[in-house]
């Protein structure tokens, strides 16, 4: 594994890379992963793809130092500019998500598919609104109540257990918030994390008519036991870009970004463009 750094503004953009195919893959993990979380999938792909991935802002080795969000344009821009350290590549990208990340790689389909000819998503967000995350991130009111509940996390451990006892929460959901509340430091990450990311808003019906129109593949690939992330939303969305779109269902949690897992993930990204 290499790793270099671009920079976006007084940011210094962390990322890794493996291998010297012909093609580029784009890869970006999800929360409090970092771009190492790709590492495993070099054995299967670096013959065919240059894979580069990027840790996103308050992850890995990045140095996010701008008093605002990324802008999805802003990293777009950048990873323009990446292209041109791995000279002699294929034109077009592919990209791969797993869970936030799946919103990032949504939201650069939807800037620019011209680019993008093929897209795997694992078990992402981005598919269906938070209503937690769009309360924190997309209102005033509501990301100054987040700001609040980080030092005064209370009311929300109060809810939380309220709703895991009279069985309102599922007791994965619950298990998954408690972990990144129940500590000062993780709340201070998350606030931070969520509010860095906030800019990415992919629009569904839109990026889907993107993707039929410029024929990009697309292969969603979910844990039939997923709690966090279900796959039902993924249907929902491959019912409306068919035949570009197709979705895996595999005996599994959210957790999909395994080494056991790899010939699944590798066979999607080998998979003939439609």
């Amino acid at each position: 594994m290499s790793s270099a750094y671009f920079s976006i503004g007084d940011s210094r953009i962390h990322y890794s890379f493996w291998g010297t195919g012909p093609s580029l893959l784009f890869c970006f993990h999800g929360y409090g992963e970092s771009s190492a979380s790709f590492a495993f999938l070099a054995a299967g792909l670096a013959r065919e793809f240059t894979i580069v991935a990027i840790d996103l802002p308050f992850h890995g080795q990045t140095e996010w130092r701008e008093a605002r969000p990324l802008e999805p344009r802003e990293l777009l821009s950048a990873l323009d500019n990446l292209t041109a350290r791995f000279p002699g590549l294929s034109a077009g990208w592919s990209l791969l998500g797993y869970s936030m990340g799946g919103r990032i790689a949504l939201q650069l389909l939807e800037l620019a598919p011209e680019k993008i000819g093929r897209m795997v998503l694992l078990a992402p967000d981005g598919l269906r609104v938070n209503p937690w995350y769009w309360l924190g991130t997309q209102t005033s009111l509501g990301n100054r109540l987040f700001r609040w509940t980080v030092q005064h996390p209370g009311w929300l451990f109060f809810v939380l257990r309220s709703g895991n006892l009279l069985k309102l929460v599922n007791p994965s959901v619950f298990k998954f918030t408690s972990r990144y509340i129940g500590d000062e430091d993780a709340r201070q990450r998350l606030y931070a994390r969520w509010t860095a990311m906030s800019r990415f808003r992919p629009g569904l019906p839109a990026i889907a008519a993107l993707i039929v129109r410029h024929r990009v593949s697309v292969q969603l690939i979910y844990g039939s036991y997923d709690r966090i992330i279900r796959w039902e939303r993924g249907e929902r969305f491959r019912r409306s870009c068919t035949p570009y779109c197709q979705l895996t269902l595999l005996s599994a949690g959210h957790q999909l970004l395994q080494p056991k897992f790899m010939e699944v993930i590798v066979n999607a990204l080998y998979l003939p463009i439609v």
